[in-house]
C-alpha cells in the first residue's frame, strides 16, 4: 500500500513577542519545527537556518537510510549555525530546537532536541513521542532512577532552562528513531508556545475535531493566543493517508521566520 502525507503549517507572533523566532516546514516527505532562542535577530537566524538546511530532505529517500539521512541533515545544519557564530559575534548566544520526521512510505525517522514537541494521534489515543530536554525533565529522570521524588520547587524553576538544543557547539546530538507511520495517523510538532499554554487534552479534542489539517493549526494557534500566547506558536500537522487521496506533489510550507529568510 502506497501512503503519503496531507499536511499544513502555521505560524504566529503571539501576544507578548516582538519578532517571530520560530520556523517550521511541511513536505512531502518533511515536516519541522525549530523554535530559536538568542536575543533579538539570534533566534530567528537559528530556526531558519536549520529549518533552510533540513529542506533538501524533502525529496526521495530510502527506507534504509531515513534515520542515518536525517542525522546527517541535523549535524550539518548544527555545522552551520558553527560558520555564522564565527561570521557573527552578535549570534554568539543563538541556538534553537528541533523536532522533524522524514518519511518514506510507511517508514518515519523522527529527530528532535530541545523543548519543541511531537504527538501523535493513532486510534483515538494521542501520545507524546518526544521528551523534553529540560533541567526539570532531567532532574525528574535522575530521582526516578535512584528511587526518589524530585523537588518540585526545584523541577518548577528549571522547566524552561535547556540542557540540550543546536547552537553550532560539539556534540549537540538529538534524539533519533525510526517509527512505523499507519493509515489514519495524525501528527502534531509543536514550539512550546503551543504545548505551553494548550493542555494534551485540548490538543487531544482539537486533533480529533478537525478533519481538515489547516484548520487543525488554525484552531491550534488560536487557543495559545486565547490563553495569553506568551511566546511564538507554531504548529505543523500531517495525515498519514493513501497516496491516492493527495493530487499532486503538493507545494512545500515554510512559515515564520524562515519564510523571511
Amino acid at each position: 500500500m502506497n501512503v503519503a502525507i496531507r499536511y499544513a503549517a502555521g505560524s504566529d507572533i503571539g501576544c507578548n513577542r516582538e519578532n517571530n523566532e520560530d520556523s517550521g516546514y511541511a513536505g512531502a516527505r518533511l515536516i519541522a519545527v525549530a523554535d530559536g532562542m538568542g536575543g533579538y535577530a539570534g533566534g530567528e537566524v537559528a530556526s531558519s537556518t536549520v529549518i533552510g538546511s533540513l529542506r533538501s530532505l524533502d525529496t526521495d529517500a530510502r527506507k534504509d537510510d531515513l534515520v542515518d539521512a536525517l542525522g546527517r541533515a541535523v549535524a550539518e545544519a548544527n555545522e552551520k549555525l558553527r560558520l555564522a557564530r564565527e561570521e557573527r559575534p552578535d549570534l554568539s548566544r543563538m541556538g534553537t530546537t528541533l523536532t522533524a520526521m522524514l518519511w518514506d512510505g510507511e517508514s518515519v525517522a523522527l529527530a528532535h532536541v530541545g523543548d519543541s514537541r511531537g504527538y501523535m494521534l493513532r486510534d483515538g489515543e494521542l501520545y507524546q513521542m518526544t521528551q523534553d530536554h529540560t533541567m526539570d525533565e532531567l532532574l525528574k529522570a535522575e530521582a526516578e532512577q535512584a528511587g526518589q521524588q524530585a523537588d518540585p520547587a526545584e523541577t518548577s524553576r528549571l522547566s524552561h532552562v535547556l540542557y540540550r538544543v543546536l547552537d553550532g557547539r560539539e556534540d549537540r546530538e538529538p534524539d533519533l528513531r525510526l517509527r512505523d507511520a499507519q493509515l489514519g495517523d495524525r501528527y502534531l510538532l509543536c514550539s512550546d508556545g503551543l504545548s505551553g499554554p494548550v493542555d494534551a487534552q485540548k490538543i487531544y479534542e482539537v486533533l480529533s475535531a478537525e478533519a481538515d489539517p489547516q484548520r487543525a493549526v488554525d484552531r491550534l494557534i488560536e487557543l495559545a493566543r486565547d490563553n495569553g500566547g506568551p511566546d511564538n506558536i507554531t504548529a505543523v500537522v500531517a495525515d498519514v493517508v493513501e497516496s491516492e487521496h493527495v493530487t499532486g506533489p503538493g507545494t512545500p510550507l515554510v512559515v515564520g521566520a524562515a519564510a523571511n529568510a
